[in-house]
Parts: structure tokens; sequence; C-alpha cells
């Protein structure tokens, strides 16, 4: 079905010619209780949307797109294993991951639930080993630091959930995090490492992905020439489904540990890819963080569509980018430990919803996709905030603030002042960027009429406002869970498959080609553009000159 032909859709493009017009000062002092009416509750979270520029009617016509798109219909189509991923013929089931032990998820006749708390169970145990000591190196020492060698999802994942909760973490285990193929992320992340007491977690689906292995290789040569050849097998696990490449690389597979073809990687964190984080914070809490996620799951599953949280954002998101020709939007978390919550979730929007054509291969004539960008608060309010407040450009924000610190144990005399502040400071931001200063409030506080203008805020700009008792596994978890269920909500909207990303292929393919290519001597004809055969010919000049 084009969603765009939809009595439903034409309504919401006549609405959205008059954006201009909607105007949060208006709609507040025009309707009591609206900050009330439009504040939602999903388990820890509660939810402000009142500051965003919709009205009961606009709303009201989000909601009919979503019927007619078939919303309710996806979802439920998603939660038990049908295979929405089209142009991978895949269930998507990461809710399938957080389900409880006793719940029938069916892939192809198979309950995969089961199989799914099997893999919980033996990262346990594995955890509790490494956690207690029992697990040692080849020099017969504790681990003390564990490397996580991923990319994109086997990354981003872990690594943000990791700093999140470092509140959370062991008091003997550290982790790092290396990615990027740049041999300088690998040399920065052991430089001060002992090899006896660091532990590598390699984390590949295919166990093939060729950044992931370039830095696996240069790790398993670190570790061989400083404890040898037979140290591999204790100072390596790997998350992966390749069994035999496992082997070959001398991985013991009983030290593997799996997922499988229906995690896609930007939604695998809850999944043996977050087997770094279960070291970290332990099974227990790892549970909880599972327990986080299934609240936000059982409550898109059930809620009706005009009381559902991650329905209602994912339906202004798709306002604002569809409708009203915004292309941005801002994570502004409150918390330093959510310092990489908002690159989390570039990964998660951008990768799902960055499509040109719709599920059938028809291409949408409509935009799709915010460019998705954050920095945590307050430093923010110290750069990019004059542009979302003074701009030419509307962006909408979602601002992150928790009730309470994570640190209340320091020694710190100031800790309560210091968050007491910190959160004045989200709540301003929110505040001002809504209702802004108009030239008639700041004349009347400002003697020079020249700065005026230079003082006056327009305010009309939208953001929500999410907050908790505290940053908690389980928090941090309905946090993960709300955005995923938004992106499912917008793609579904949209018309878009949000669980494949061949806009990531292309570029491998041709890495793969140039690699030989560098290296090369002489003046040789390259199959690329001009500009690319001239570029690695100047990198081999350069390269071997030193």
């Amino acid at each position: 079905m084009d969603i765009t032909a939809t009595q439903e859709w034409h309504e919401l493009e006549a609405l959205g010619e008059g954006f201009d017009r909607v105007q949060l000062r208006e709609m507040f002092s025009g309707q009591p209780g609206r900050a009330r009416a439009m504040t939602s509750r999903v388990g820890d979270l509660i939810v402000d949307w009142s500051k965003h520029r919709v009205n009961p009617e606009i709303m009201s016509r989000l909601f009919d797109v979503a019927n007619a798109a078939g919303l309710r219909e996806r979802i439920a189509e998603m939660v038990t294993g049908q295979h929405i991923n089209t142009t991978e013929d895949r269930p998507v089931l990461h809710t399938a991951l957080r389900a409880p032990e006793g719940t029938v998820i069916e892939v192809d006749g198979r309950d995969v639930v089961p199989d799914v708390h099997a893999v919980l169970r033996r990262m346990a145990a594995f955890a509790d080993r490494v956690r207690d000591g029992d697990w040692t190196g080849q020099t017969g020492r504790p681990i003390h630091t564990v490397v996580n060698i991923g990319i994109g999802g086997s990354d981003l994942g872990p690594v943000m959930a990791y700093e999140s909760l470092a509140a959370f973490h062991h008091d003997r285990l550290r982790c790092r995090f290396v990615s990027n193929v740049d041999g300088s992320d690998l040399v920065a992340a052991l430089g001060d490492l002992d090899p006896s007491t660091t532990m590598f977690v390699i984390s590949s689906k295919t166990f093939t992905t060729l950044e992931t292995l370039a830095n696996a290789r240069s790790a398993r040569s670190w570790i061989v020439g400083h404890l040898g050849e037979e140290a591999v097998g204790k100072h390596f696990v790997a998350v992966s489904t390749n069994a035999e490449e496992v082997a070959a690389f001398g991985i013991d597979t009983s030290n593997m540990f799996g997922f499988w073809e229906w995690v896609g990687g930007r939604y695998s964190v809850d999944s043996s890819i977050g087997l770094s984080l279960m070291l970290a914070i332990g099974p227990e809490a790892f549970n909880e963080f599972l327990g986080g996620f299934r609240t936000v799951d059982e409550h898109l599953v059930s809620a009706p569509l005009e009381s559902n949280v991650p329905v209602i954002l994912g339906l202004i998101e798709v306002w604002y980018r569809t409708f009203c020709s915004l292309p941005t939007r801002a994570i502004l978390p409150y918390s330093r430990y959510l310092h990489r919550f908002p690159a989390y979730l570039q990964q998660l929007d951008m990768e799902s919803n960055g499509k040109q054509v719709r599920r059938d291969g028809t291409p949408v004539d409509y935009q799709t996709g915010p460019i998705v960008w954050g920095e945590p608060g307050t430093n923010g309010q110290h750069s990019f905030h004059q542009l979302l407040h003074q701009g030419t450009t509307v962006v909408p924000a979602d601002f992150i603030v928790f009730a309470n610190p994570d640190h209340t144990d320091s020694e710190f005399a100031g800790v309560e002042a210091h968050h007491d502040l910190l959160v004045a400071n989200c709540l301003a931001q929110a505040e001002s960027l809504a209702f802004g200063r108009s030239a008639e409030e700041v004349a009347s506080v400002e003697p020079n009429p020249d700065l005026v203008p230079h003082r006056t805020f327009p305010g009309n700009r939208p953001s929500t406002v999410i907050m908790a008792p505290r940053l908690t596994p389980s928090v941090l978890g309905q946090l993960i869970a709300l955005y995923e269920h938004e992106v499912l909500t917008q793609g579904v909207v949209w018309g878009v498959n949000s669980f494949d990303q061949w806009g990531v292929e292309l570029g491998k393919v041709l890495a793969k080609a140039i690699i030989p290519e560098l290296g090369s001597e002489g003046g040789a004809t390259h199959g690329h553009d001009e500009s690319t055969n001239a570029l690695i010919d100047r990198y081999r000049e350069m390269h071997h000159r030193g």
C-alpha cells in the first residue's frame, strides 16, 4: 500500500503546511492541564512530551496514519517471529532476547526462548568464574582487564552500556573497547595493560568482519608475543555463530557464545554481544537490564496506540521529519555516564530508517530518517545550544535526566548541590527552548534598544523530557527499548525496512578491492574512477617515502 495515497496522509500534509503557526505559548495558555495530559509513564520513565508542537488534532491524524500503515499488526508480527525483515527473509526478534523463561516464541517452528536462556546461563557461569578470579590466564593470575573487539553494534552497544553503568562495575575488572581499524585505537587500548591479566572478547557474528578480524589478529600476536601460542585459549573468547572460524583462530568453541540470525547488530546489546557488560556488572544486574527492556516491550504490545509511549514519540518524529521538514534530532542526556548514548542512537535510528525505498522496492517521495546527534549536558549549553535557541533551523531535542545522582556514596561534600545544578540546567533548557523571551520581555529589562533583537529568543522549539529516579541497569534497558520501538514506529509509517543495512555494504566491497592496490608497485591502472585512482597513487607515493 502507498501510504501517501491515503486520506489520513493528505490530512496530515495539510496540517503540516500550518506548522509555523503552531505556537507552544498559545497551546499552553489555551489548554489548561496540557502538561499533565501529555506526560506519560512507562516503567520508571516519566516522559513529558507536552513541549512538542502538536495538538489533539495533529495527534489524532498521526494515530490515523499509524493505523492505516498497519502499525499494530506489524508490532504483532515482530514479536511473534514473522519474517518482517523482508530483504533478508528473517524474523526480527530482539524482544525474544529478554523474554522470560516459559514464553513461547517460534521461529520457523522452533521455540527460541529456551535457546536464549541457555546462552544466558552459559554467559552467567563464565562471568562468575572471571569475576570471582577462578578463571586465570596463562600465568595463573586472574583477569583484570577485558578488551572487547567489535564494530558497529558489536561495539556501540557494549561500550555505551558499560559507560552508562559505571556505578555498577566490578571492583577489580575493567573493560576497554576497540572498534576502529586505525591501529592507534588498539595501541591506545593495550598500551598500559599486562598481557597476563588481559582477556579479549572477539565479537563478530560471522567471525569474518574485516575490521574486527584485523584488530583480533593483532591482539592475538600481542598475547602470543608475550605469553606464547598456548596462551590464546586462556586469553580469548568469542561471541559468534561461526564455530569453524573461531576454532581456526585458536579459541576453544566451548568459550564461544552464540546468537542468531534474527538478532540485528544494532539490537544486540542484550544478547551475548553484551558479554563484556555482564562481566563488568555481573549476571544479576544484567538480568535487571533485560528486565528493563521487557517492561517497555510489554507496554508496546499491550497499550493502545493512543497511550503507547514509544508509539507517541515515534509518531511525533514522523510529524517533524516528514510533514514539517525538520532534518535533525538532538539527544541531550544530562548524565556524563550517558555520554555514548547519542552515538548509540545514531546507529539505531540512522542505520534503521535512513532508507530511500519502501519495503517493496519502490522509491519514497518524502523525508525519512532524521540526522541524530548530541552531547551530554551541560557542556552543550556552552556550544551548540546557541543554534538550538536562536538558529534558523528548528531542532527537536530529547532531554534525559535523573532525579538522583549515581555517586551518592562519594566523599565529595557538594554532590547534592552539583546534582541540583545539573537538573536545574536541564529543565531550564527545555523551558527556554519552548517559551523563549519575546522582544517586549527583553525591552522591559534591557535599557539599550540596539541589544533587544540580539537578546530575543523566539522559543517554540520542541523537546521531550525523560526523567527517571536513577540510572540503573533496569532504567538503561527501558531507555534503549523505548528508542528501539520509536524506530519501529517510524519505519512502519514510512513503509521502509528498518532491519536491513545495505547502505554499509558497498564501501566494504570496494575497500577489499583497494587494499591490495595500496601496496602494489609502479603506476598500474586501477579499476576505479579518476579521483580514486589518483588518490591510490598518491597514497603509495607518500607511504613509500615514509
